[in-house]
């Protein structure tokens, strides 16, 4: 996938790195280790969606219309702590944000009605919204170029911690107490990341680099915060680029939905799973091939972009990262959601299950091999603005997927798990077209439309 756009020479060897010194490397893991506890919310709730459908008179579907809404809450929350935080800096919007997840949180779990819950899981969703966009800036604010692959990746590695065993406890709360118990726990969670951040959490924008610090103070509002469009960041999506890795990004991310989202309906009704302690179990090895697949993803994405970079004689070629991304777009990423919904279908009994949970731990692994150095790409050709550039992905994906996933669960009751996921295949086929155009052709690409760039001195 070599082509004569790769020759050429877009930026220059990296000439100031001091900025990168400010912080010890303990320093450093402490920052990474605050930022990623903001991954403590998804899928709490999935486990419950049976027992919470029971609990307020209503069906699995309406109830997993919370999982598509806080998609959405989640989104637009992104989108406007990225751009805050390219403004105030990063540490102002983590302290809004957490409150909004404690309150939220005791809403989901005080909710009586229908109504009620899309409320406060609406609002906690927001609060919980600026882990991976603002997080994502984090690293690219402490770790320079050559490092920032393998710190993303122990960053989504430690940030899908929550979500690997978040699910297991759902389930856990749900069976043997109530699915309200979880929630009262994220909102404890919640407060106690509030205080982490204020008392532990340096500000690591750049110095001088914030919007507040580059502005006439006299333009400043004294009693308010300034007006920020949270819609602005989309524009960075005018960029082949940006688009392209975007829709991969969300390509293979629906795959991990359409796998759990619905898994007590497929898998579980298929073999006989009916404790949610044990549905919840069985998104540990989806969350375990998370864990595993982030890191390495970002290791080989920063020894590619060395290895290439050094080949050219210094000359950094941005889409080298993303080669990391191709056994996962090309093969772990469809086929393991292809070969559940046919095991799902056809396979009974142990072996059927077994099976499957196989494919969920090859889809965990694949899925992070596409969004880990994914991400880095995305923050390295935008590393001035990278917040806004990794919220301007995550909303617009995101907006798509909250849309997407409200037809998981009606297309297996309709269709089958096999066609749902078959589809989920072909569509992650589709996502890995992108990235491959985006490899062969980068250069040609972001001659296109120049959304601001960055240069190596940036990075």
């Amino acid at each position: 996938m070599t082509t004569d756009s790769e020759q050429v020479p877009l930026l220059r060897p990296a000439r100031h790195e001091e900025v990168y010194k400010r912080f010890s490397p303990a320093k450093k893991r402490v920052i990474v280790a605050i930022a990623s506890l903001t991954g403590l919310l998804p899928r709490t709730f999935v486990p419950s969606i049976p027992q919470i459908a029971k609990e307020l008179n209503s069906t699995g579907a309406v109830v997993s219309l919370a999982v598509s809404l806080s998609v959405f809450a989640a989104s637009l929350g992104a989108l406007l702590g990225a751009s805050y935080s390219s403004f105030y800096g990063r540490k102002p919007v983590y302290l809004i944000a957490t409150p909004l997840l404690f309150l939220g949180s005791l809403g989901v779990a005080s909710a009586q009605t229908i109504p009620q819950l899309m409320v406060w899981r609406f609002i906690q969703a927001i609060g919980a919204s600026p882990g991976l966009a603002v997080g994502a800036g984090v690293i690219g604010d402490i770790y320079k170029l050559e490092e920032r692959g393998q710190a993303m990746g122990i960053f989504f590695s430690a940030k899908l911690l929550g979500p690997a065993l978040a699910p297991l406890a759902g389930g856990l709360a749900a069976h043997y107490f109530s699915w309200r118990l979880m929630q009262l726990g994220l909102g404890i969670a919640g407060l106690v990341m509030f205080f982490c951040i204020l008392l532990f959490f340096p500000e690591t924008y750049h110095p001088g680099e914030r919007g507040v610090e580059k502005a006439d103070p006299a333009s400043l509002p004294s009693w308010r915060p300034i007006l920020i469009n949270p819609l602005q960041p989309l524009c960075l999506l005018r960029s082949p680029n940006l688009l392209a890795v975007t829709i991969a990004r969300f390509t293979a991310l629906i795959t991990d939905y359409v796998l759990l989202t619905p898994l007590a309906y497929t898998i579980g009704a298929r073999y006989g799973i009916t404790n949610e302690a044990l549905i919840g179990a069985c998104f540990l090895p989806a969350g375990l091939g998370n864990m595993i697949g982030a890191p390495l993803a970002g290791r080989m994405s920063d020894q590619l972009v060395i290895r290439y970079q050094k080949a050219r004689g210094g000359v950094w070629y941005p889409e080298d990262r993303l080669r990391a991304t191709i056994l996962g777009a090309l093969f772990f990423v469809p086929l393991s959601v292809l070969f559940s919904g046919l095991l799902t279908e056809y396979i009974p009994g142990r072996v059927g299950l077994v099976l499957n949970l196989i494919c969920l731990f090859m889809n965990g692994i694949g899925v992070d091999f596409v969004l880990s150095p994914s991400a880095v790409y995305v923050v390295d050709v935008m590393h001035s603005r990278s917040a806004e550039a990794m919220a301007a992905n995550n909303g617009f994906r995101s907006i798509i997927m909250s849309i997407a996933i409200a037809f998981i669960l009606p297309m297996v009751e309709k269709y089958g798990v096999a066609v749902t996921n078959t589809i989920a295949a072909t569509l992650s086929w589709i996502g890995f077209g992108f990235l491959w155009m985006t490899i062969a052709y980068g250069a040609r690409l972001r001659a296109m439309v120049d959304v601001g760039f960055s240069t190596s001195e940036d990075n």
